[in-house]
């Protein structure tokens, strides 16, 4: 399918911004079958919003984290759960570097 740049009126704001075809293939390739209805500028105030009324993203310090020693190269960290002892708890960059070999 050849895709043309299309100009769109943004539902928030009113402006016209370009639905480029780049922007078009992509949406097709991800299964959205809806264009974008917001600008650029209002699709990312949206997302700001909706990430600012919850913890994640945030740097919270009302999230519990609990220490422990990278099983990989010893190092102490922290995590976001607590450690139940029947599998291994690595820091980051071991955590990375497992995922990857997977």
């Amino acid at each position: 399918m050849i895709f043309q740049d299309k100009s769109i009126r943004c539902s928030d704001c009113g402006t016209s911004f370009t639905f480029s075809s780049g922007e078009q293939e992509f949406f097709q390739s991800k299964g959205y079958t809806n264009e974008p209805k917001r600008c650029p500028a209002c699709r990312q105030a949206k997302k700001l919003e909706r990430n600012g009324s919850s913890n994640y993203g945030n740097n919270s310090s009302s999230r519990q984290m609990f220490p422990v020693k990278c099983a990989e190269c010893g190092k102490d960290t922290e995590v976001p759960f607590e450690p139940r002892g029947d599998k291994p708890v690595y820091c980051s960059d071991c955590y990375r570097k497992v995922q990857a070999t997977r």
